[in-house]
C-alpha cells in the first residue's frame, strides 16, 4: 500500500542556467543519495529547534528517471503524479526537471525524486548525465504514434549504459485515452515488456488513468527488492538503512519476475 505523506517540490532546469546549475546540482544528488546520517540528524535538530517541520524524515531515497521521445506526455506524467495537474498547453522540457514526493510503502517512508529529461536529440549530452543515481526509470511511448514505441529500443539501451542494466523500468504506454488514434496495440506494448523483462503499463496522464500505478508499482518494486537483499544480508530485520543512502539493485531481473510487475 502507497500513500502520500507530504507535497512535492519540483525544479526545472533550462539551457541559459545549466552551465552553473549542472555542477551543483551533482553535488546536490549526490549529496542527497550518500550523505551521512550525523549530517541529517544534525540538519534536522537545527530546524526543530528554529519550530519548522521536518519534511524529509523518510528511510528510502529513490531516484527514478522518465525517458523517452519528445511529445510522449513525460511532463504531464510527471506533473500529475506529484501534483495531481495537467497542462493541456504543455511544451517539450527544455533541458531537466524534477519533483519530488514522499510516499509510505507498507511500513517505510519512501523519498522519490523523479526527474523528467528532454526527449530531444540536441539535448542527450545534456540528460545523460542526470541517469546517475537512478534506480527506476518510466521507459515511455506515445500510444498514437508507432515512431515513438519503435524508437523504446534505443532509449532502453541508453539508459542501460549509463545505469546499471538490472535497474527496475516500466514500459509505458501513454495518452491510452486516444484511442481512436491507436498506432500502437496493447499487445505490442506487453510482448516487449516481456522480451526485456520490463513491467509494462498504459496510461493517460490527461484522465489520470494508471499513472498512480505506474509510479507507485516502480517504487514497489525497487523497494521489495532492496528489502530482500536486506534480509539476505542479515540486515536488521526492520530493513531501514541511513536517510539518502545509495540504493543498488544489480543482479535482481529474477526477482522483478518473482515479484511480478503489473501490465495493463
Amino acid at each position: 500500500m502507497i500513500t502520500t505523506l507530504s507535497p512535492p517540490v519540483a525544479l526545472t532546469v533550462t539551457p541559459s542556467i545549466f552551465s552553473s546549475y549542472f555542477k551543483s546540482q551533482l553535488v546536490y544528488t549526490e549529496a542527497s543519495l550518500s550523505h551521512s546520517l550525523s549530517i541529517n540528524q544534525a540538519s534536522k535538530q537545527i530546524r526543530e529547534m528554529a519550530g519548522y517541520k521536518v519534511e524529509d524524515d523518510y528511510d528510502y531515497l529513490f531516484k527514478v528517471v522518465l525517458i523517452g521521445d519528445s511529445g510522449v506526455g513525460k511532463s504531464n506524467l510527471l506533473s500529475r503524479f506529484t501534483k495531481n495537474e495537467f497542462n493541456l498547453e504543455s511544451k517539450s522540457t527544455i533541458g531537466v526537471e524534477f519533483a519530488t514526493r514522499t510516499l509510505k510503502v507498507d511500513d517505510k517512508v519512501v523519498k522519490a525524486q523523479i526527474w523528467d529529461t528532454a526527449g530531444q536529440e540536441r539535448y542527450r549530452a545534456i540528460t545523460s548525465a542526470y541517469y546517475r543515481g537512478a534506480v527506476g526509470a518510466l521507459l515511455v511511448y506515445d500510444t498514437t504514434r508507432r515512431a515513438t514505441f519503435e524508437n523504446v529500443d534505443r532509449w532502453l539501451k541508453e539508459l542501460k549504459n549509463h545505469t546499471d542494466p538490472n535497474i527496475v523500468v516500466m514500459l509505458v504506454g501513454n495518452k491510452s485515452d486516444l484511442r481512436h488514434l491507436l498506432a500502437v496495440p496493447t499487445e505490442d506494448g506487453k510482448s516487449y515488456a516481456e522480451q526485456e523483462s520490463l513491467c509494462f503499463m498504459e496510461t493517460s496522464a490527461l484522465e489520470a488513468t494508471n499513472v498512480e500505478d505506474a509510479f507507485a508499482e516502480v517504487l514497489t518494486q525497487i523497494y521489495r527488492i532492496t528489502s530482500k537483499k536486506q534480509v539476505e544480508a542479515g540486515e536488521d530485520a526492520n530493513g531501514s538503512v541511513p536517510k539518502g543512502e545509495k540504493i543498488e539493485v544489480k543482479n535482481d531481473v529474477s526477482a522483478l519476475k518473482k515479484l511480478g510487475c503489473c501490465s495493463n
